[in-house]
């Protein structure tokens, strides 16, 4: 929607009155987001307004080596990459043989695969707490990886399969006259035009790793603490800026993932243009 040169001076005033309408729907919904940055700047031990003084004092104390948030911050760091990489193998792979193949069931199969999406939280973790104590993974980086990449697997599966309903299946077909075997069609004709979506899709499942907190409580031991947990322990027992100062570390990281986001689409916008 755009400004007409001959609009009316009704279609000018409904322009500027939809976008400050729109403007403030969205300071609304950001407000609450951006009260917290302030409040980790403060030298004050509560969150409180107006502001005690600027300091940098909660960002050395998540940042001390021997302190607690360092360490949930390692964990998070190894646990989310992991998940995120087995997330998008597993759900690229599923996306594609579901949209290659007709067979009974598949939406039966496709819904049982997103379930994790739909199914609540609460009831997930517990059904993962009892399987993953059979198979002796609980309290173990093993455990944590595998149950945050099935967390991640939907938004995979979504996201690939929407970028595989324009795919053209003859080039798989080119490809295999060709001589070239289905790991070499998948490689170099497959997953380059598919890539923008499993990227996309990776990016929601390192989000959600990143920030889950509930299947970890019922999951992980204390030595492997994620940054969530520490969250969430800590507004349970202590409330310090600590946590407004590692949650303003956490916006600045999902707008850098909304911003990849971004590139992405633009990406393939423009490799479709050009095709």
């Amino acid at each position: 929607m755009s400004l007409q040169p001959f609009a009316t001076p009704i279609e000018k005033i409904w322009y500027w009155v939809f976008r400050i309408f729109c403007a403030c729907i969205l300071f609304f919904l950001m407000l609450p987001v951006l009260v917290i940055v302030p409040l980790s700047f403060n030298s004050g031990s509560f969150l409180t307004y107006p502001l005690d003084g600027f300091s940098l004092r909660w960002y050395q104390e998540i940042f001390n080596t021997q302190g607690p948030w360092l360490t949930a911050l390692k964990n998070s760091m190894i646990v989310a990459p992991f998940a995120t990489l087995l997330a998008m193998i597993l759900g690229t792979l599923a996306a594609v043989g579901l949209n290659r193949a007709d067979f009974p069931g598949k939406g039966l199969l496709l819904a049982l695969l997103i379930s994790p999406m739909v199914v609540p939280l609460v009831i997930v973790a517990v059904g993962m707490y009892f399987f993953f104590a059979q198979a002796g993974l609980l309290n173990s980086y093993t455990g944590l990886i595998l149950a945050h990449a099935a967390l991640g697997v939907p938004f995979v599966v979504i996201t690939v399969n929407a970028t595989l309903q324009g795919f053209d299946h003859n080039q798989v077909r080119a490809g295999a006259s060709l001589g070239a075997n289905p790991l070499q069609v998948f490689f170099k004709v497959v997953l380059p035009q598919i890539l923008p979506g499993v990227a996309s899709g990776g990016l929601f499942a390192f989000a959600t790793s990143f920030d889950e907190v509930v299947v970890a409580l019922f999951i992980a031991s204390p030595s492997e603490r994620t940054l969530p947990m520490q969250m969430f322990s800590g507004i349970r027992e202590n409330i310090s800026p600590a946590i407004a100062a590692m949650a303003t570390i956490l916006i600045v990281l999902s707008a850098l993932l909304l911003l990849v986001m971004e590139l992405l689409r633009r990406r393939n916008e423009r490799l479709k243009s050009q095709s």
